[in-house]
């Protein structure tokens, strides 16, 4: 069993930035693959967007096509610990942000691989 949580959200101004964090509690959360999805307002849990993902090793990394170039994911396993790194924030990046797990090496961008999720933090970006 894995826990997660979410931390660091907040309201911002376009242009500015964030650096979200997820705890992770459990004896093999440092193996597993973990990930950023969203969910903007009026969207259903089905359509949460697929934000970047990260494998175990803190190796390879993968970027939805949205925030690529402006977001950085990395964790630190020694911490058990996820952060996203958000730069350039823009208004419709405003959204619920949530950490999540998988008890796999590969990563995915399908929010059905994911094992485990945090409760979500809220980013707030105005123009």
């Amino acid at each position: 069993q894995v826990q997660l949580v979410e931390s660091g959200g907040g309201s911002v101004q376009a242009g500015g930035s964030l650096r979200l964090s997820c705890a992770a509690s459990g004896r093999t959360a440092s193996s597993y693959a973990m990930g950023w999805f969203r969910q903007a307002p009026g969207k259903e849990r089905e359509e949460r967007e697929f934000v970047a993902t990260i494998n175990w090793s803190a190796g390879p990394r993968y970027y939805g096509n949205s925030v690529k170039g402006r977001f950085t994911i990395s964790r630190d396993n020694a911490k058990n610990t996820m952060y996203l790194q958000m730069n350039r924030l823009k208004p419709e990046d405003t959204a619920v942000y949530y950490c999540a797990a998988r008890a796999s090496e590969g990563l995915s961008a399908m929010p059905g691989a994911y094992d485990y999720w945090g409760q979500g933090t809220q980013v707030t970006v105005s123009s």
